[in-house]
């Protein structure tokens, strides 16, 4: 079922969107190389709690973790730990806040030092499928017109859509109706309407679309190994146009 939003909820939520916002920034400005990624989930943490919040990831379905830090093949789920990023890496950090009774999740892909060109584009394209995805997010819109955008973008710079791992609804739970594919599905024709909250969440690969779980059961890598990049908003449709909450 979906959930609108009034607008004392879309304020709730913007609120946990602009602490998501917030450890976000101060995370991408800790990046360097030999940082050791579990330093992400130390800082976010901290953060949270400095702001009253909650990781919202932490515990949620047993995840262990307040962020998720997927570094290079890692598409999402990836776990912090002793690793320490190098020159050339990339890494996506997704972050979740749960603030007075309201969710709020997003997601951004950094460079790690110097990186390749191709590794430089996939972020671009990755991020730019993500801000036409949310131009789609208007009233009288469907579901398939954001996935759709997103998709042909995608393919249309030679890359390709995450298909086992797809956006969602948010605000009152972490994860709401309705799923927000990144691709076209046939029949797929949910109305988007003003007070529909969405995370948004374009997950791209460097070369097939094909994924795998690791070992412990929550990291996802591509399966050829290449590079995959992430970059989510949680976007509120109101009458004016889509707005960015994160």
């Amino acid at each position: 079922m979906i959930n609108l939003k009034n607008k004392a909820d879309i304020e709730g939520i913007k609120d946990a969107g602009q602490i998501v916002k917030k450890v976000l920034l101060e995370l991408s400005g800790i990046t360097k190389p030999g940082i050791k990624t579990i330093e992400y989930d130390i800082k976010s943490e901290e953060l949270a709690a400095s702001l009253n919040a909650s990781p919202a990831f932490k515990g949620y379905n047993g995840f262990p973790y307040s962020v998720c830090v997927s570094v290079n093949d890692e598409v999402v789920h990836g776990f912090p730990s002793q690793r320490r990023l190098k020159n050339g890496d990339i890494v996506s950090l997704d972050f979740g806040s749960y603030y007075k009774g309201y969710y709020a999740d997003a997601a951004i892909t950094l460079a790690v030092g110097d990186v390749s060109d191709a590794a430089s584009d996939l972020m671009s394209v990755t991020k730019n499928a993500l801000h036409i995805g949310i131009s789609k997010a208007v009233c009288g819109n469907k579901i398939n017109d954001i996935s759709s955008a997103i998709e042909d973008f995608v393919v249309s710079n030679k890359y390709s859509v995450v298909k086992d791992f797809v956006g969602h609804g948010v605000g009152f739970k972490l994860h709401e109706d309705p799923q927000v594919p990144n691709y076209y599905i046939k029949g797929n024709d949910i109305l988007i309407k003003e007070g529909l909250v969405i995370a948004i969440e374009p997950m791209v690969n460097e070369l097939e679309y094909k994924v795998r779980v690791k070992k412990n059961r929550w990291t996802v890598v591509t399966k050829d190994r290449g590079f995959s990049a992430h970059f989510e908003h949680t976007v509120v449709v109101t009458k004016e146009g889509p707005q960015i909450l994160t």
